[in-house]
């Protein structure tokens, strides 16, 4: 598998899968999650964006953090059969502990 360095700061982030059903047994219709926002793996970051005199912000996340993001953030890749998403650091709404 190719190994992806994301520019600027680019996070990319392998998706996780969501449960369609609550741990009381209720199952979320596709329509109901689908609005909410995402969240998955870290997988690569790249090396921060630079300030207005020209030095690295160093990334506030690494890789194998867990976070969320807005679901209309993102730009969806594939490469070696598996979905990644890309999106800058700004569009990050949290990060999972």
């Amino acid at each position: 598998m190719a190994k992806l360095e994301p520019l600027g700061d680019r996070v990319v982030i392998k998706p996780a899968q969501m449960e369609a059903k609550t741990e009381s047994g209720i199952y979320i219709p596709d329509t109901a999650s689908k609005e909410k926002p995402e969240q998955g793996e870290v997988i690569a970051v790249g090396p921060g964006k630079l300030d207005e005199n020209g030095k690295r912000v160093p990334m506030s996340v690494k890789e194998g953090d867990m976070v969320m993001f807005s679901k209309y953030s993102p730009d969806e890749i594939e490469m070696d059969g598996d979905t990644y998403l890309v999106v800058r650091e700004d569009n990050l709404l949290a990060v999972i502990k």
